[in-house]
């Protein structure tokens, strides 16, 4: 998954020496992210990676049988949804309601902290690319890993737009 921030600004910290430095909204972020197979109990998030503009990061779906958390978003929330109703457009229990939720979230907390004081946090939508075998886990484990390295060079860096 790729989610991007609203406008491409950096607003999740910067990259120094190839490292990301977090500042208090990619700090949220970040958390947020690590709390997902807390609210969607067949997801797992190992690996991600939190950019001054963007996250990257890949969702293992444990039983594809079953897509994700019992309820739509925001993370937050204890309601039930009935797997009939699709809120807003998106199924409960898809990658779309996962990602919804995250994005829903990580606005709600950097609102009510007043970490940021923009209305708009993300782009609309999100980028996926559903992994198909250890080869493409690998190249796209290997991607999110160094991608703070190879910021320079980074499409979704500002500079490079």
């Amino acid at each position: 998954m790729t989610v991007v921030s609203h406008r491409r600004k950096s607003i999740f910290g910067e990259i120094f020496n190839g490292e990301m430095n977090l500042n208090q909204a990619g700090k949220i972020v970040k958390q947020t992210w690590q709390n997902i197979p807390m609210h969607f109990s067949n997801t797992s998030c190992e690996i991600f990676v939190v950019m001054p503009n963007h996250i990257h990061g890949i969702i293992d779906i444990i039983n594809d049988e079953i897509v994700g958390a019992r309820h739509a978003s925001p993370l937050q929330s204890n309601r039930l949804k009935p797997q009939s109703q699709w809120v807003n457009g998106v199924k409960p229990q898809s990658v779309g309601a996962i990602i919804g939720s995250f994005k829903s979230a990580v606005t709600k907390q950097l609102h009510q902290t007043k970490t940021i004081n923009q209305e708009k946090i993300w782009q609309r939508n999100y980028y996926e690319h559903i992994i198909r075998d250890e080869d493409d886990y690998q190249h796209t484990a290997d991607y999110i890993k160094t991608n703070p390295y190879n910021w320079e060079n980074d499409h979704e860096n500002p500079e490079n737009l």
